[in-house]
């Protein structure tokens, strides 16, 4: 493997606290973005409502879309989106309840004869509905893909390692879901099926990362028991982490490319999916590692320190 950082020895560990502040600040500048928008903007995937898509015979605009849907009765908000080729557009709309199936034909009805699309003529590729009771469902169903995906992760580490490497692992991955979440609020973009796939990606990607410090962790432990518990695990970190930034770069490298010419189809995703590779990256090394050293001083070195035994002194007469 390339070296980038080749004998690297900075001190992670030594500016660890400055670590938990950037994250606590961030994670509750996160929570306060989502709270101060009234909650996260969900697609109808989640809300329910319809979604049309058209193929025009020649590039539309997309404004002119938006004056011709903003007269339709009824509609209570609408967005259009293109979808990769500049004649294919489609139209998420939020629709009354129990009206999703009947406002696809009236949004293409409406468009049909449209002063600002006059002389424009287009084919209606697919027509989708769907119910607010069912975006419910998919709401509650994603949120607990989401629990599941956290509580193995825990059950995985602590087995195959122990406790303490479980814990960092699910505060490491809920710092990168929350702050996730929170770009994408700041961002006012729509939480979709396939951003929650991407979220899940990134719960799995970040793992990857942290299992790599954790097992080399593992291995210097047994090499180098001479030295401090926070030496080792910095040694660790120092030892993985040009695999961790070539593996992280050619990673994001890709996403790159899909987010700047993928098309907006999967334009959410990618953007879901830069910025869990580069939090990831960063919980790994200033959230992960670290808190496998508090928690070894905090229970583990004191529990060993009160259960040693106390040498008596020799009586002197």
């Amino acid at each position: 493997m390339i070296a980038i950082f080749k004998n690297a020895n900075y001190p992670f560990l030594k500016y660890r606290k400055i670590g938990y502040a950037i994250s606590i600040g961030l994670t509750l500048l996160a929570v306060g973005v989502i709270a101060v928008r009234g909650g996260l903007r969900y697609s109808i995937d989640f809300t329910g409502g319809t979604l049309v898509q058209l193929k025009f015979d020649g590039p539309v605009e997309t404004e002119a879309l938006r004056d011709a849907l903003a007269m339709v009765e009824g509609l209570s908000s609408s967005e259009v989106q293109r979808f990769g080729d500049p004649t294919d557009v489609v139209i998420r709309a939020q629709v009354p309840e129990g009206q999703e199936e009947v406002f696809g034909d009236r949004i293409e009805t409406h468009l049909r004869e449209a002063p600002a699309l006059e002389g424009r003529t287009f084919e209606v590729v697919r027509t989708e509905a769907v119910g607010p009771k069912i975006g419910e469902e998919l709401k509650t169903q994603a949120m607990l893909a989401i629990v599941y995906a956290l509580v193995l992760i825990l059950i995985y580490v602590a087995i195959r390692f122990d406790l303490k490497f479980g814990v960092a692992a699910i505060v490491a991955t809920l710092h990168d879901i929350v702050m996730s979440v929170g770009i994408f609020s700041l961002a006012n973009k729509e939480i979709s099926l396939a951003v929650v796939a991407a979220f899940l990606t990134i719960v799995g990607y970040s793992l990857n990362d942290t299992i790599v410090v954790f097992d080399r962790i593992r291995e210097d432990l047994k090499g180098m028991r001479r030295e401090s518990y926070a030496t080792i695990v910095n040694t660790a970190v120092n030892q993985t982490l040009s695999r961790t930034i070539i593996t992280s770069g050619t990673t994001l490298l890709v996403v790159l490319f899909l987010y700047f010419m993928g098309g907006s189809v999967i334009h959410d995703f990618a953007f879901a999916l830069i910025i869990g590779i580069v939090i990831g990256t960063y919980s790994s090394i200033f959230i992960a590692a670290p808190i496998v050293v508090d928690w070894h001083r905090r229970f583990e070195e004191g529990r060993a320190s009160a259960s040693a035994p106390v040498k008596k002194k020799a009586r002197t007469r």
